[in-house]
């Protein structure tokens, strides 16, 4: 069977004549009819009945071209991506990733990643989730690690990694670091450290407070290391993102699981990228992130 013969069965079909698929695909009416005969000889099974100048669809003809249409449309697919990956220069995976994140599964991945891949040029950067969001919609990244707090567009790939409870990190010092967990309530007086830039400053204590349900005063770090060190000083608590292994907090430092009544607090991460730009790359690298992450 010649992939040829498929495109030709599968354009009569769409164009519903025979006249038209011929014009579409630059060959003569009559070869094209004898490819589809060709293609039904070697089936062994009648594809398309033909009464005069009309035809309809056999039930194994009907099969056959629903089917058909998803292989022309992979095997143009992994066209597309061959050329693509033949043509450039450099083979490259742009990452990002959010600024308050800790896990070990995102380094063990990356490090897998290259040990696999060795010639894929590896770029990294970190960002609070609209910086991220920013990022993947004008081409800044292939491929981002972000919570998810929008509905899922059709547009992207919208990769769920895990579903995982949420944490905070205080002093030791704090009379309710002795709690086996936190609520809201009983976080009310301290105030919230975020881990963001100056400019989305606003934005994340906005979700944090209207959305997370968050109170009280927030303050603000450009890094984790930073914010650990306001908390070891007992200046706040910090949430953290729990996706994955985390690294021990650090004698000072208290990690609890925050409640909402008799609850944890769940958040949804996920890998997310367009779907007009999946590559191969792309689609390795989420598969190997989700392994090391659900264990």
């Amino acid at each position: 069977m010649l992939l040829r013969q498929m495109k030709y069965f599968v354009t009569v079909v769409d164009c519903n004549s025979f006249t038209e698929a011929a014009e579409q695909c630059f060959i003569s009416q009559s070869a094209i009819s004898q490819q589809i005969q060709a293609l039904e000889k070697e089936l062994g099974v009648e594809l398309i009945q033909r009464v005069n100048r009309r035809f309809t669809l056999t039930p194994a003809g009907d099969y056959f071209y629903r089917h058909c249409r998803g292989v022309l449309e992979e095997i143009d697919a992994l066209c597309r991506e061959t050329i693509r990956l033949g043509q450039d220069e450099e083979l490259q995976l742009r990452i990002g990733y959010l600024r308050c994140y800790s896990g070990q599964e995102l380094h063990q991945a990356i490090a897998e990643f290259s040990r696999l891949y060795p010639d894929v040029a590896i770029s990294i950067v970190n960002g609070t989730h609209e910086e991220l969001y920013d990022l993947i919609r004008f081409g800044g990244v292939d491929i981002v690690l972000n919570d998810q707090r929008r509905a899922f567009s059709d547009e992207y790939e919208n990769y769920q990694l895990i579903q995982c409870g949420c944490y905070v990190e205080l002093s030791g010092n704090h009379p309710v670091s002795a709690q086996a967990h936190v609520t809201m309530e009983d976080l009310r007086c301290l105030p919230c450290i975020l881990i963001s830039s100056k400019e989305q400053q606003n934005v994340e204590q906005e979700y944090y407070q209207n959305t997370l349900g968050f109170g009280g005063n927030f303050l603000f770090a450009e890094s984790l290391e930073e914010g650990r060190l306001m908390v070891v000083g007992n200046r706040g608590f910090l949430p953290v993102e729990s996706m994955g292994t985390l690294p021990p907090p650090g004698a000072a430092i208290k990690r609890l699981p925050l409640f909402r009544g008799d609850e944890q607090i769940k958040r949804n991460y996920c890998a997310f990228w367009p779907k007009e730009k999946t590559n191969y790359y792309i689609e390795e690298f989420a598969n190997l992130l989700h392994r090391l992450i659900r264990g």
